[in-house]
């Protein structure tokens, strides 16, 4: 399967008991992919398994899902056994079309179409939210440029505080005690180290990079507001399961978004809460010899879910009077505090798929015990 065609192969087996192949290949157009499903569907096909070959597979799968009629399969090409002989499209879709037939493939999760279009969202909203940040190291550094060392006494140099100083700035003032009388709230009482911080050299150039950079800015935030409020229309139906995973320590709205946008809310698709860690890439591998075991590295997975159980994780060892914190702060004494966050994320992830699957609250173990993870 590749961006501009793609190779099927039929593979039944006749009265006789001998095999028969079809092979053909399709244009990746949508009208040539449609011609494909009809073609499948003359041949009798009702199981089909796409290789997972960057994006390539996607509007396959959209197109042979939505005319239906087929149990559809998709296949990590890490996973599947290199073909014998040399390596051709046509060979590879034998082989896989085989390996089908004898049931030696392992589909990997494809979320329904719902998930997917959430899925979409939040990834977005990440990129966004990412590059607001990068927007906002640029502003610090134009700045510094001017040696107006705001960041040395604003612990947010874009909160209201900030704005409001950043827009006299723009506006042309330049003196330090009008600027630090901008201050809002307890940044009020380091109005004389404002002074000093914002006593700089700022140019005409500064003052247009700080303009063009704070429009940026403001754009990026105007679009996150707009992902933000689509992701809730779509959450809408799963709000009680959004809901539920708030309960957990440190799973605050925006990462129960994104759990539920990268793994679903059928938790029947993983046999078991080790299925889906080991999906998610937070389940460590072991290297066991001579009677020792010893940790391995995590695999890959979804790196937004990844990010976002470490979020989680972080959040969750700082909280008050929780088991989790009591975990953490143990695992990081022999671990380390890295080793330590995504190990709790891992247990994290393993009391998600219990909440989502029993459709319960988190409750709070009466002692922390490394069974972790009970629901209500």
């Amino acid at each position: 399967m590749h961006k501009k065609t793609v190779v099927a192969c039929v593979r039944c087996v006749a009265p006789d008991g001998q095999v028969v192949k079809q092979v053909r290949s399709f244009d990746t157009f949508t009208d040539d992919l449609r011609a494909l499903a009809d073609w499948l569907a003359t041949q009798g096909a009702t199981r089909v398994a796409l290789e997972s070959t960057g994006v390539y597979w996607k509007p396959v799968w959209y197109i042979l899902e939505a005319r239906g009629g087929f149990e559809l399969m998709l296949v990590n090409a890490q996973h599947i056994k290199q073909v014998p002989g040399r390596k051709t499209d046509v060979k590879d879709a034998e082989w896989i079309a085989e390996l089908l037939q004898h049931g030696l493939l392992r589909p990997s999760f494809v979320p329904p179409k719902p998930i997917r279009q959430l899925r979409d969202l939040t990834r977005q909203r990440a990129q966004l939210i990412a590059q607001r940040a990068r927007v906002i190291n640029r502003i610090q550094k134009v700045l510094e440029d001017a040696n107006i060392q705001l960041a040395g006494v604003a612990t947010d140099v874009l909160g209201a505080s900030g704005r409001a100083m950043i827009a006299a700035l723009i506006a042309g003032e330049d003196d330090p005690a009008a600027l630090a009388e901008r201050a809002k709230g307890s940044l009020r009482g380091k109005r004389a180290e404002l002074c000093r911080a914002l006593r700089g050299a700022i140019e005409e150039h500064h003052r247009f990079l700080l303009q063009a950079l704070m429009d940026q800015v403001r754009e990026l935030e105007g679009m996150i507001a707009r992902f933000t409020a689509r992701i809730a229309e779509h959450l809408r139906p799963f709000e009680e399961l959004v809901r539920r995973l708030m309960t957990i320590p440190g799973v605050g709205r925006p990462a129960a978004e994104v759990i539920v946008a990268e793994i679903g809310v059928d938790m029947t698709r993983f046999a078991t809460a080790a299925h889906l860690s080991s999906w998610a890439g937070m389940c460590p591998g072991n290297d066991q010899s001579a009677g020792k075991r010893r940790s391995g590295k995590t695999t890959k997975g979804s790196r937004w879910l990844r990010a976002a159980l470490v979020q989680v994780a972080w959040a969750a060892s700082r909280s008050r009077q929780t088991g989790l914190r009591a975990l953490y702060r143990r695992w990081s004494r022999r671990l380390g505090a890295k080793r330590a966050l995504v190990a709790l994320g891992h247990r994290i992830l393993v009391i998600i798929f219990k909440v989502l699957k029993d459709q319960t609250d988190y409750r709070e173990p009466s002692a922390p015990t490394p069974e972790l993870g009970q629901a209500a």
